[in-house]
């Protein structure tokens, strides 16, 4: 039977395709030369764009995955007892103060923060490090000061990230099962190869941290590409000028600025930079707004989120900062002279 039934489907997806060519054919002879020379010209902005962003975040990606996997090998729960107090305000502010220890963005401290949730790290304590290591680690913190210099920009960035990430944890914390807030950790690669024995050398820890994140790295890496291919799609089909146009209000211009940090889906160790490129035109708390908002929230970490995460947690988890950094911005706004 199925020696029968192979050449009709095969002969099916030949007409299919040869049909889809064709019509493919008589739609570009009657599009005018124009729009091909559009299309060429948004492709080139599409792929300068795309590599921008992709090369920008993927060492980060990396520096997150090999984290991930000297934890999973050298840390081990009664370890990570004794750096996270047990009470939910506790650990939501040591999770928070956490992020100044790991060197990661938004990219690579999603897969560091799954493993650390397979480490036994309390839910508060890891929804804070997961929104607060990207704005509080030192490369962000330096990086924001040679932008800004070191005034009330840099100290309203981090104590802004800061007490947002710990409301949030605190917010989790009320969520005493953590297989209602986490995705099954099928994906996670405790693989028999992966496993480390305290009969193991240092060599062979190394070598299985390495393996493990060569694993996260691949899965993690096609959906940083997925949010970076959505991302660039935006900036590339979406004219920011259409943006900033309707930018100009106390209200309309933090709305606008929290919409931008999601679309450019920037790097948080160079977001200052672009930052500072709106200042004179946007408010001063609309780009702070822009500056805590955007390593928490952004298309690329949303992608990542879902692969931690149950939709429902990562709605909160994209409403919660949200909603705090809209309302930081609005008051900036009205009340800052």
């Amino acid at each position: 039977m199925e020696t029968a039934t192979t050449p009709n489907r095969l002969s099916r997806n030949l007409i299919v395709l040869v049909t889809f060519g064709v019509l493919i054919f008589v739609a570009g002879a009657m599009l005018p030369a124009a729009f091909f020379t559009w299309l060429w010209d948004r492709m080139n902005v599409f792929a300068t764009v795309f590599l921008g962003i992709f090369v920008e975040a993927v060492p980060y990606l990396i520096l997150g995955t090999l984290a991930s996997g000297l934890v999973e090998v050298f840390l081990d729960r009664d370890q990570m007892s004794k750096w996270v107090l047990g009470r939910p305000a506790a650990a939501a502010v040591s999770g928070a103060f956490m992020g100044m220890i790991f060197p990661v963005c938004e990219c690579g401290v999603v897969p560091l923060t799954r493993r650390l949730f397979h480490k036994g790290l309390p839910l508060s304590a890891g929804i804070s490090f997961l929104l607060a290591a990207p704005v509080l680690n030192p490369i962000v913190v330096f990086s924001t000061a040679a932008a800004f210099g070191w005034g009330e920009m840099l100290a309203w960035r981090f104590g802004l990230s800061f007490f947002i990430a710990v409301v949030t944890g605190l917010i989790f914390s009320v969520e005493k099962e953590a297989v209602n807030v986490l995705r099954p950790a099928l994906s996670l690669h405790d693989h028999e190869h992966t496993h480390a024995d305290v009969n193991d050398s240092f060599l062979e820890k190394i070598r299985k941290a390495l393996m493990i994140t060569v694993d996260e790295f691949f899965e993690m890496g096609r959906y940083l590409i997925l949010g970076t291919v959505l991302a660039a799609s935006l900036q590339t089909f979406i004219p920011q000028s259409a943006l900033l146009a309707v930018g100009s209000g106390p209200i309309l211009s933090v709305l606008i600025m929290l919409g931008l940090a999601v679309l450019l889906s920037i790097c948080s160790t160079v977001d200052s930079f672009i930052a500072l490129g709106f200042v004179g035109t946007f408010s001063f708390g609309s780009i702070l707004s822009f500056l805590v908002f955007g390593p928490m929230v952004d298309i690329k970490s949303v992608m990542m989120y879902l692969q931690v995460f149950k939709r429902r947690s990562v709605f909160y988890i994209i409403a919660i900062p949200f909603m705090l950094s809209l309302l930081s911005g609005l008051l900036f706004n009205y009340l800052s002279p």
